[in-house]
């Protein structure tokens, strides 16, 4: 009998262990997979948010995770017209030796077959890629901008120490003014150089979806702007679409392959001087004081305001501010980044013949 009681306690001690690592089993399963859910549900929270612009997460211009991709474009005029500027979020336009100025247009999330002609890199231009959290494509560079990169460790696509299929030349230009590549090409070389190809980086500018304005703005259905004597930009307001249309000296800036007028919905300056760079090339190449807090001006929508336009450090964000200290909201469109000198004359007109 008690040799049978014994067996029995046995068998009901068995079920009872069998049981409770079964319950153990259920419940570390529950926990493994809530904890997984958990996770999923927070980067799904994250991926949604990346790049959502600061205020409003339905903005056009900038979304995504895609890093993105900043290409130096050549503005000689023997490099017009120039393919890609339109597709660009953002265009900033600088200074260089000999009073021409250069191009580097922001790509995000963009399929462009054809991007250019592409042109060499000058230092300060890095710090825009850097606040932008950009790869940085250009074909050859200058000593300073050589240095710089390796200094910053930047994210580069050198189209001179590529192996010919990134960039190669078209035929219906002449050299130097003729490099082009494509997103996918330089994406491709991106990968196989194991850069990092998305970004949690925020926008530069504060992007809102309601229409900005700016009432109690000046006039700027016509806006000119003079880099130097030989660069002067100017851009007229098409009201019916509510963009400017690019023009430079003289003439009417189209895309290389569809012709259609460059147009841009905002207009951002910021007054900075350039200088002399002594380099061991010298070939007057040019420096820029743009660490610190400049004058400047917002521009949309046919009207402009004034500015404050504040960088801290080389690879910090700009900040633009109005004049009460409180960060601009920009239109959801793209932008064209004007860098001039402090006594630069901009001239702003109201209307047909009207100056101020």
């Amino acid at each position: 009998m008690r040799s049978q009681r014994g067996q029995i306690g046995t068998k009901i001690l068995i079920v009872i262990l069998v049981i409770l690592i079964v319950a153990a089993g259920w419940i570390l399963g529950s926990k493994i997979m809530k904890e997984k859910q958990n996770e999923e549900t927070a980067v799904a929270g994250e991926d949604n948010t990346l790049n959502s612009g600061k205020e409003d997460k339905n903005i056009q211009i900038f979304q995504g995770s895609n890093r993105p991709i900043a290409v130096m474009i050549d503005n000689h005029n023997e490099a017009w017209p120039q393919a890609g500027l339109q597709e660009a979020y953002m265009v900033y336009e600088v200074i260089v030796e000999g009073g021409e100025t250069r191009l580097m247009a922001l790509f995000k999330g963009a399929d462009l077959e054809k991007i250019g002609p592409v042109r060499s890199a000058r230092h300060y231009f890095l710090d825009y890629a850097m606040e932008n959290d950009a790869i940085y494509a250009h074909f050859g560079e200058s000593p300073q901008a050589d240095s710089d990169i390796k200094k910053y460790g930047m994210s580069e696509i050198d189209g001179i120490a590529e192996d010919g299929t990134t960039f190669w030349r078209a035929k219906d230009k002449v050299s130097p003014h003729n490099a082009v590549t494509s997103t996918a090409k330089l994406l491709e070389s991106a990968k196989n150089k194991k850069y990092r190809l998305t970004s949690r980086e925020e926008s530069v500018l504060n992007y809102v979806t309601d229409e900005v304005n700016l009432e109690e703005g000046q006039g700027a259905v016509s806006v000119t702007i003079p880099h130097s004597q030989l660069q002067t930009v100017k851009y007229e307001y098409d009201e019916e679409n509510k963009v400017y249309e690019r023009y430079a000296r003289g003439k009417e800036q189209a895309d290389w392959d569809t012709k259609k007028v460059i147009t841009t919905k905002n207009i951002i300056i910021t007054f900075c001087d350039n200088y002399d760079l002594a380099d061991k090339e010298d070939k007057g190449r040019q420096g820029l004081k743009n660490i610190g807090t400049f004058d400047g001006y917002y521009i949309t929508n046919g009207k402009a305001i004034k500015i404050k336009c504040i960088k801290n450090a080389r690879d910090e964000q700009t900040k633009y501010q109005d004049l009460e200290g409180n960060e601009i909201e920009v239109n959801d469109g793209n932008t064209f980044v004007s860098i001039c000198p402090t006594d630069a004359k901009v001239i702003f007109e109201e209307g047909l013949g009207s100056d101020s």
